[in-house]
């Protein structure tokens, strides 16, 4: 898979993400990266890529031409239109649903905004997703853009040296991971649950399921609305929400 950042900041990108997993991805060849300096397409002899608002106002705006002339030089090697993500607080909040359709693609064009934002008349032209990391204001877009590269790199085969780990880690299924033990199995004086030492592979995946639908219930409700759930699943969830019910 190949990833393309539009960016003032290359560097920050390259240095960023050539680090444990997609380090390993990039240097296995599993996944591509191109970090493009805005600032190398620009006409003007200091190589500035910003300038005044029309209308007035506080601070700058990036210029449409070298982020447009960026975006040409890479796509000219792609034979179809690609996705192009702007990463931006206004769009639509990145989650692993939205990793796993952008795993999807081929190539992935990540545009990092920086000052009072980008011009409108480019964003218009190029972008297909508007996409937010949370609602705060960063300073760029480089830190979500790498946020978003590492989450969608898991996904593609190979990147992960287990190929389960990507399936059953946070999210999968909207459901949050059961807690996790290692060695030594006893610590401060709490154990590791009885379950996870027995040997019966049947027990310790139920207990696993249900801690993941307790801790869900707990910390995230909002993703049981749509989680995929069995029966089992449901009755499992009907029971915690009466012992919470009866606690309260």
């Amino acid at each position: 898979m190949n990833f393309h950042v539009l960016t003032l900041f290359p560097d920050m990108i390259e240095a960023g993400l050539h680090t444990s997993v997609t380090g390993r991805a990039l240097q296995n060849g599993y996944i591509h990266l191109n970090a493009v300096n805005i600032r190398d397409y620009s006409k003007d002899k200091h190589k500035h890529v910003d300038d005044y608002p029309y209308g007035g106002g506080a601070g700058m705006v990036m210029q449409p031409e070298p982020i447009y002339l960026a975006y040409e030089d890479i796509t000219q090697n792609i034979e179809k239109k690609p996705r192009v993500v702007y990463v931006t607080p206004q769009g639509a909040v990145f989650n692993q649903s939205m990793a796993e359709e952008f795993a999807k693609e081929e190539d992935l064009i990540f545009l990092c905004g920086h000052y009072e934002g980008v011009d409108e008349r480019i964003l218009e032209e190029i972008v297909t997703d508007y996409v937010s990391i949370g609602d705060y204001v960063l300073t760029g877009g480089e830190l979500p853009a790498m946020v978003m590269i590492d989450a969608v790199s898991r996904l593609v085969p190979g990147v992960l040296n287990n190929e389960e780990s990507a399936e059953f880690e946070s999210f999968h299924d909207n459901l949050l991971e059961h807690p996790q033990y290692t060695r030594p199995v006893e610590f401060h004086g709490k154990r590791v649950p009885d379950v996870l030492l027995s040997g019966h592979h049947g027990n310790v995946d139920k207990w696993r399921r249900e801690q993941s639908l307790k801790r869900t219930l707990e910390r995230r409700p909002d993703l049981l609305e749509k989680a995929d759930l069995s029966k089992d699943d449901e009755k499992y969830l009907k029971k915690l929400k009466k012992d919470l019910h009866d606690q309260a």
